[in-house]
């Protein structure tokens, strides 16, 4: 049962709340001080919101009918192959916003009420991804919610929670982890596009084809690589680290490009997230050993 639970939470997506945390952290070092206790409720938000939304997501897909065993390649999904009721899901994703909340509003009451605002859109925006009427996921706009809020709003939030501000290094930080969080999403809806095809579930991958939705995961990939000498001319050369996680994401970018579909993406799914926890770990090292004294 627990391990149903666990699955269904769908731990290999904690990268990408992880990583934009710990490198906006990062971006504070040398510029004031590090307050930690911040950082850990930054760290909570971020993994329950990642974790809530996954919930979520499972509840409103699996009411719908849209992501039965039938139609699934990845990870199962605890309604559509009816391991959990829909309740008990939808319990379980509420518990896991409540949790963000809490953490969120400790951060609001040290920081400021702006990050009240902030909290409730991402709450609003892992809910709505494809929960209510109108789900924006099914409309082609997830990629634009991941870019947001798991690239910019957590990398360059985990600077302003400490130093009560937006530094341009976080911001040139926060378009390189995005993008790779963004790089995860498509290459998951590329792997669906027959499924969501089948089921009415237009995702950009679904509306723009497999060829185009191959170049932009490319592109995505690309990005980050080519964001390091900006992050490096700002004072921080030591994010060149970053550049070797490049070894793991051009084996994801062979696959995609190469014309893998169905399971045979899930090998380049998994090399994405290894890239964007090695991209994000090297830059957060670099990011601190490189930071003015």
């Amino acid at each position: 049962m627990v391990n149903a639970w666990v699955e269904g939470a769908r731990p290999r997506t904690l990268p990408a709340a992880v990583v934009p945390v710990a490198v906006g952290t990062a971006c504070v070092v040398g510029v004031g001080d590090m307050i930690w206790w911040r950082a850990g409720a930054a760290m909570i938000v971020a993994l329950a919101l990642q974790v809530a939304t996954n919930f979520a997501n499972d509840y409103s897909d699996g009411i719908r009918g849209t992501d039965s065993d039938e139609r699934r390649v990845g990870p199962i999904r605890l309604v559509g192959s009816g391991l959990k009721s829909p309740s008990a899901v939808k319990k379980a994703a509420l518990a896991s916003f409540g949790v963000a909340g809490v953490a969120g509003l400790a951060l609001a009451i040290a920081v400021g009420p702006e990050l009240l605002a902030v909290g409730a859109a991402s709450i609003a925006a892992g809910w709505f991804y494809t929960g209510g009427p109108r789900p924006y996921g099914y409309a082609g706009l997830g990629e634009v919610f991941v870019f947001v809020f798991f690239g910019v709003v957590a990398t360059a939030g985990s600077t302003y929670v400490q130093l009560e501000e937006v530094t341009g290094l976080s911001l040139g930080c926060s378009v390189a982890v995005g993008a790779l969080a963004t790089a995860l999403l498509v290459v998951n809806n590329l792997r669906d596009i027959p499924g969501d095809t089948e089921s009415g579930k237009r995702t950009l991958a679904v509306r723009i084809g497999d060829s185009k939705t191959r170049i932009l995961y490319t592109v995505l990939m690309t990005v980050p690589f080519l964001a390091l000498p900006l992050i490096g001319g700002l004072a921080r050369p030591g994010s060149a680290l970053a550049f070797a996680a490049i070894l793991i994401g051009r084996r994801a970018v062979v696959t995609v490009l190469g014309g893998a579909k169905g399971a045979d993406l899930i090998a380049a799914l998994a090399r994405t997230g290894q890239t964007q926890l090695v991209y994000g770990a090297l830059l957060t090292l670099g990011i601190v050993i490189s930071a003015p004294s």
